[in-house]
């Protein structure tokens, strides 16, 4: 007897890897994994950072791959390649649209070229480019241009904070982005089958939305509703949802903003493998939209279903 699930055949969740965001790779693959076995899928869990990864999934008989590694080496395009040359399909972007999203410098000025608004920055190669940083008027946001979980970022409120911020961030990654800061809520819009979730509006005592406020602390508050009128919030979907295709990407992901004193919205990037964790937004996203955490799972599991990924 046939069930729905059959329709995926045997699936690997690849979770782990071996970037800095390693650890909560796992945590959102685990549950991933969860999910989809209670839902009568063949689900099996592998971690590319273990030996044989390659060779199990090219001869282990497995039809398609849920792609849960969050950071570089998962989210930047390089599994979608791999799994491209061995043609097994897998969720969410393909290669052009994973490679953009991660880099943050290289998304920004795509927006900037697609008269999308996200707010002015420089690019520091090295530690002779922070004298153009300081253009931008402190204070400035420091980050890594391709990590993401908000690691190696700090604000920069002066020359000297700019210095100890850039050697932070140049560990992580040699590109390193000044972004001129921006005062006021920060935001996020989950993507999922070419439509908006309900916005979610990020709260922290913290001075920004770090590693410790998305993970750790249990003072983060989320609202859902956001507290934006209601044609507020579709225009800012429907900004989202340009953002997010300007890049290639498709089947699921977040695009994270800010609104100013003012009101106007600035960009800051493109999750193309959000994280699935129990602190995560696009799980809570779809929690308002009346999509459980299983439920979710299936969804964007069926984003490998289509003929191919490939660009």
């Amino acid at each position: 007897m046939t069930s729905k699930a059959d329709k995926f055949g045997k699936v690997a969740v690849l979770l782990g890897g071996q970037s800095a965001e390693r650890e909560i790779s796992l945590k959102s693959g685990s549950a991933v994994l969860a999910a989809l076995v209670r839902q009568g899928v063949d689900a099996h869990g592998l971690d590319p950072a273990q030996v044989g990864t390659l060779e199990q999934l090219r001869s282990g008989g497995f039809a398609r791959a849920f792609i849960i590694l969050h950071g570089r080496g998962g989210e930047d395009g390089q599994t979608q390649g791999v799994l491209e040359t061995i043609g097994l399909p897998y969720t969410g972007s393909g290669v052009l649209g994973s490679a953009l999203g991660m880099d943050k410098y290289r998304c920004k000025r795509l927006w900037q070229g697609c008269g999308l608004p996200t707010a002015d920055f420089a690019l520091l190669r090295q530690e002779a480019d922070l004298e153009q940083a300081g253009t931008l008027e402190f204070p400035l946001m420091i980050k890594p241009a391709r990590e993401g979980s908000s690691i190696g970022m700090a604000r920069a409120d002066d020359p000297e904070g700019l210095v100890r911020a850039w050697r932070e961030a140049v560990q992580y990654d040699a590109l390193v982005l000044a972004e001129r800061w921006v005062e006021g809520p920060e935001y996020t819009c989950a993507v999922l089958n070419g439509k908006a979730l309900p916005v979610i509006r990020l709260e922290t005592p913290r001075a920004f939305y770090d590693y410790e406020a998305k993970y750790l602390a249990d003072t983060t508050h989320y609202l859902c509703p956001c507290g934006l009128d209601a044609e507020s919030e579709s225009r800012l979907q429907a900004m989202c949802l340009e953002a997010f295709e300007a890049v290639g990407a498709e089947g699921w992901g977040r695009v994270d903003f800010m609104l100013d004193g003012d009101g106007r919205p600035y960009l800051l990037e493109v999750n193309t493998v959000p994280g699935m964790t129990d602190h995560s937004l696009v799980p809570m996203a779809a929690q308002a939209q009346g999509l459980n955490f299983d439920a979710l799972a299936w969804r964007i599991l069926e984003t490998s279903l289509g003929e191919t990924n490939f660009e």
